[in-house]
């Protein structure tokens, strides 16, 4: 019973984590070409500027995402193939993740006249198919699928060692880790917070007040004229 209420809680705190994060979520024009810049950044909007349409990019369509933000996974292609990086960043909309200090490419930046700029180090994204989740069992990749627990809970397996490999556990950008999160004495709880309380009325605002403290008004209102 105590295990059963253990796992209702986080399921009901993922379930409000997922809520929250659908309603911060950028939304795009159409047309939006995604880069490796976030869409709210200055640089991503010089890229997208109002009213221009860029030619769209086709993808090789992937039916189950298998890699996210914090996995270790090893490089198939290119010139750092064979090393083994953490992925620092998933772009789904381009089939594109990045490694923490691998595909690095170097460039200048702010050249003007007589000044030849920055020497900057960016790493550049990689195709979804030309890395490879790694096992930590062995530390060797490895393909994945999908399958399901007796207890219903979707883990990748791998298909070489038959091991569960493990979502990476990420801190957001306040140093919170939702899987590992403790509520507090004055934090609100999962119920409360899905617990709907709100009744749709055509009273007004000031009307429904007026209701639950019980206070009566004798006065005539003014009429209205709505156009």
């Amino acid at each position: 019973g105590r295990l059963h209420a253990t796992l209702r809680s986080a399921e009901e705190r993922m379930r409000l984590t997922a809520l929250l994060a659908m309603a911060a979520r950028v939304r795009v024009p159409p047309g939006y070409r995604y880069g490796t810049n976030r869409p709210w950044t200055i640089n991503a909007q010089r890229q997208n500027p109002p009213g221009k349409r860029r030619n769209k990019v086709f993808l090789e369509p992937v039916e189950d995402w298998h890699v996210f933000k914090g996995d270790t996974v090893e490089v198939l292609a290119g010139k750092d193939s064979g090393k083994q990086g953490k992925v620092s960043q998933v772009i789904r909309a381009r089939n594109w993740v990045l490694l923490e200090g691998l595909n690095v490419h170097y460039r200048y930046v702010g050249r003007s006249g007589d000044y030849k700029g920055t020497y900057m180090a960016s790493e550049a994204p990689l195709l979804l198919r030309d890395v490879s989740l790694v096992d930590p069992t062995d530390r060797k990749p490895t393909e994945v699928e999908w399958r399901f627990t007796e207890e219903g809970e979707k883990v990748r397996v791998s298909l070489r060692t038959g091991r569960v490999i493990p979502k990476p556990v990420m801190q957001r950008r306040d140093g919170i880790v939702p899987e590992q999160w403790k509520d507090g004495p004055k934090d609100t709880s999962p119920e409360d917070a899905l617990e709907k309380t709100y009744v749709a009325s055509l009273e007004t605002f000031e009307e429904e007040i007026m209701e639950k403290m019980g206070i009566v008004e004798h006065g005539r209102p003014k009429k209205s004229f709505w156009y």
